[in-house]
């Protein structure tokens, strides 16, 4: 059997037919956002999946060993991007898709969702992953690898709807970069909806309230 990484898992309803796999952000674990799933009201019954990335040295934090979808090399996280990382998380993701649909959840019901290194990975993957999903919840992150997309874009995933969500004032991952992320994504052909607020690198009820709505359209 193919191991998978740890994880939390949150059902809301009795015998739920969509997922969501929810990855956290530097530093942080699975836990980072259950509350929030708690908070979300959806229509039908939901499993909530949150995965524990794995530990490792992080460049930019002088090598300190912490939970990490990947290194980050310089503060400026668009440069030195670390491919090899991104991608071996990249399959780790798709051992979960893997696992919802063993369960009997169809592929165009399972959302992908993440904040911030987790929102990289969840684009990074719902991007490249051969069947169109239900959506991917991109929340105060940025586009990885984005030179790399057009070789390695999927062309059903041209039809998963993306929700981007970005901080004015995020000292992390600076708003700009979140912008012109969801334009690139936008020019080449992709279902991309722009929410923006006025807080940090954060989460407000504001944009939890947009990603209940924003599911709740896209539930079938």
């Amino acid at each position: 059997m193919t191991s998978i990484l740890p994880h939390i898992v949150l059902d809301r309803g009795t015998a739920p037919t969509h997922s969501i796999i929810w990855l956290h952000g530097l530093g942080a674990d699975g836990g980072d956002f259950v509350e929030v799933a708690e908070m979300i009201n959806l229509p039908l019954a939901m499993r909530y999946i949150f995965p524990h990335a794995p530990k490792m040295p992080v460049t930019i934090n002088g090598g300190f060993i912490m939970p990490s979808w990947y290194d980050i090399a310089d503060i400026d996280i668009g440069a030195k991007q670390d491919a090899a990382g991104i991608h071996a998380s990249q399959l780790e993701i798709e051992k979960f898709i893997a696992q919802e649909k063993a369960r009997g959840v169809a592929e165009e019901n399972i959302f992908l969702a993440g904040f911030s290194q987790g929102g990289a990975i969840a684009l990074h993957t719902g991007l490249r992953h051969p069947a169109r999903l239900g959506g991917i919840l991109a929340l105060s992150t940025y586009l990885p690898l984005a030179d790399t997309l057009s070789q390695e874009v999927s062309l059903s995933a041209k039809n998963t709807p993306i929700f981007f969500a970005h901080g004015r004032h995020d000292p992390v991952v600076p708003y700009e970069l979140g912008k012109q992320s969801a334009e690139k994504l936008k020019q080449h052909g992709f279902q991309t909806d722009w929410h923006e607020y006025a807080m940090p690198h954060s989460v407000n009820n504001d944009e939890i309230g947009d990603i209940e709505k924003w599911l709740t359209q896209r539930l079938v």
